[in-house]
């Protein structure tokens, strides 16, 4: 039986010389999906590609000297290696000035002049050569003289001009997308393109005579083609349509069109009318995702506000970031990017909760077990949430991918690994050593191993680089039937695994706040010397208990807010804090559980001793002190009111 198909697309982009990360966003997502659905087992095609003609780019190598070919090439092989950067697995990547486009591009309009959907005429218009796009005296009025979209120069064009005829198909547009209520995606895009077709569409000049870069029309070569009825032909010339190649009847119609906001009209009105026109089937899904804003604002090279996708790679490697870009912007709206909530996600996300998991799990398994996984014994009382995780999990990811809802997808696996750092807590791993139950041990440590393979294999579509990494720590890495989709069942990890436990594979990255104290300490060192001469010249020796001033640069006091709280279980003066330190969650137990319910202290920004070696106290790992005031019976937590979390009290 034939393998189901999935065909996906990103835009083919314009070749600009300014990379920025908002070209990896949506080529990312598909990359994304295009992985998913293969380890699901379908035959699963993604096409990219550029966008090579128009007269901006005549423009544009002319003013570099260049021939317009040559101008392209540079660009197109720096958007390729960004690809293989970010490991972007693409099953074609088609340029608009291939012959096997430019053939297809020639068929087709010339099709559609010979069946009268194409005719000569004169334009006489407004026209925005950055954006390529023809605009009506009314929308120019409303936008203020300028361009519409974004904001540039209009230059008023007066010449010969083939047309499509785009209100013929008008009417048949608007019942598909009435009856095709997902075609357009998200809903707020659809019904903006409903009321646009609704106003009346008129036709389409096609062709332009004032320049010379793009594909001659057939039979009157002193006009070339429209780039966007050139480029939206793309998605069907790159799988041989006219050509009799089998990947058009295989693939056509494409399940999903992931274009950004700004290019939707044309993907979702001027693309469907022409494959009307020619008696295609139209793509079953186009999905407009929104903008990666700086400062509330849509990046470009004017601004100065472009993020560097390469560099962000190489400082915090191509997995973390294509985690960040799917976890943390809901697909569909803009998003605000900041590299510190980057960074937060780093380390919260992968360092403190997915890599600690990985470490804390082999750690155990090496120090309890000689590194060897044992088979389940006896079961805990806190089994059963984590394996019902274990069962519902994939099939919430599975929902919420179809949907193209990848931050609900992570949410969704990020379930299992938070509950499996919860467990360890609960389990106490280390106290069932102590006391011998080996049989409960064997489970625990089974259970947690088993939560890692499984958060694996769901995070392998958006981190193809860490599988590997985890799995030659579990001791799996010659054994890939166990990170396949078919092996999200628990208890499919062989007893007898030897782990082989290695380095963090999500280093914390450490921040300018974190690093000030140690500056500070660097230059308490620096001063040592003058210090120790001041200490001989005074020639006393130190009171009992007092402290100098390098004793006391060591303490870390930053500002905590308390985020959770709880009452420690069977322990009267404790409570459990969750408490956010600048970009880290950390959890401290502190005896003031008599002082204070746990309500009380939700809320505020506390004094917290942040560099006190973590102390486990009823089996849970405390990393950090809270400072107190203390008068015989009464006792008050230390507070800040002004100073955010992760400030310095010094």
């Amino acid at each position: 039986m034939p393998k189901p198909t999935f065909y996906i697309t990103t835009p083919i982009y314009y070749p600009s010389a300014t990379l920025h990360i908002g070209h990896c966003y949506t080529t990312v997502a598909a990359d994304t999906m295009t992985r998913y659905k293969k380890m699901r087992g379908y035959d699963a095609y993604f096409l990219t590609g550029s966008d090579e003609h128009g007269q901006k780019i005549e423009r544009a190598a002319a003013a570099a000297g260049m021939e317009p070919i040559r101008y392209v090439d540079g660009i197109i092989a720096s958007f390729q290696e960004l690809w293989r950067k970010f490991d972007i697995d693409y099953s074609d990547f088609i340029r608009t000035t291939e012959p096997r486009h430019e053939e297809v591009v020639a068929e087709i309009f010339r099709r559609l002049r010979d069946q009268g959907d194409i005719y000569l005429g004169a334009y006489e218009g407004h026209y925005c050569v950055s954006c390529e796009t023809f605009f009506t005296e009314t929308q120019i009025k409303d936008a203020g003289g300028v361009c519409p979209d974004c904001g540039g120069h209009v230059d008023i064009v007066k010449e010969e001009s083939y047309f499509f005829k785009m209100d013929k198909y008008a009417d048949r547009l608007l019942a598909h997308i009435e009856s095709h209520p997902d075609f357009i995606q998200p809903v707020s895009r659809r019904n903006e393109m409903v009321n646009f077709i609704k106003q009346g569409l008129e036709d389409l000049s096609i062709s332009r005579t004032t320049f010379s870069w793009g594909i001659p029309v057939p039979d009157d070569p002193k006009h070339v083609i429209y780039v966007w009825l050139d480029a939206l032909t793309n998605y069907i010339s790159a799988l041989g349509y006219t050509k009799g190649d089998e990947r058009f009847e295989r693939y056509w119609p494409a399940d999903v069109h992931l274009v950004g906001k700004d290019i939707v009209r044309f993907h979702t009105i001027i693309w469907p009318i022409m494959l009307m026109a020619l008696g295609l089937p139209l793509p079953k899904k186009v999905f407009a995702h929104g903008w990666i804003l700086v400062n509330e604002g849509k990046m470009s090279k004017s601004k100065g506000n472009v993020v560097d996708p390469m560099i962000l790679a190489d400082r915090y490697s191509t997995d973390a970031l294509r985690y960040f870009l799917l976890r943390e912007f809901i697909f569909g709206t803009d998003g605000n990017y900041s590299e510190d909530v980057l960074i937060s996600r780093v380390n919260v996300d992968l360092a403190n909760d997915f890599g600690n998991l990985l470490s804390r799990t082999t750690a155990m398994i090496e120090k309890f077990q000689g590194g060897v996984i044992k088979a389940p014994g006896a079961k805990t009382e806190f089994d059963d949430e984590l394996l019902a995780l274990f069962r519902g999990v994939p099939g919430e990811m599975e929902e919420a991918m179809e949907k193209l809802e990848f931050h609900n997808a992570l949410a969704a696996v990020w379930k299992i690994v938070t509950k499996a750092n919860k467990y360890i807590d609960e389990c106490a791993p280390w106290a069932l050593n102590k006391n011998g139950e080996t049989e409960k041990l064997a489970t625990v440590l089974y259970n947690m191993a088993e939560a890692i393979r499984i958060a694996t294999i769901l995070l392998t579509p958006v981190m193809p680089n860490t599988p590997a990494k985890v799995f030659a720590q579990l001791g799996l890495e010659d054994k890939p039937e166990l990170a396949a989709w078919d092996a999200l069942t628990y208890g499919a990890l062989p007893a007898g695994t030897v782990i082989r436990r290695g380095e963090p594979i999500f280093p914390r990255i450490e921040t300018e706040k974190e690093a000030a104290p140690q500056k500070q300490e660097k230059k308490n060192k620096k001063n040592k010397a003058e210090a120790k001469k001041e200490q001989a010249a005074a020639k006393e020796e130190p009171a009992e208990g007092v402290i100098t001033i390098d004793d006391f640069a060591k303490v870390r006091l930053k500002v905590g807010k308390v985020l959770a709280a709880e009452k420690v279980e069977n322990a009267d003066k404790l409570l459990k804090l969750t408490v956010r330190v600048g970009e880290e969650e950390r959890t401290i137990v502190s005896g003031i559980a008599k002082f204070y319910a746990p309500d009380d202290v939700v809320g505020k920004n506390v004094a917290v001793v942040a560099n006190l070696k973590p102390a486990r106290l009823r089996g849970i790992e405390s990393r950090g002190m809270l400072l107190c005031a203390e008068n015989g019976d009464e006792l008050e937590l230390i507070t800040v009111d002004t100073i955010a979390d992760g400030g310095t009290i010094r």
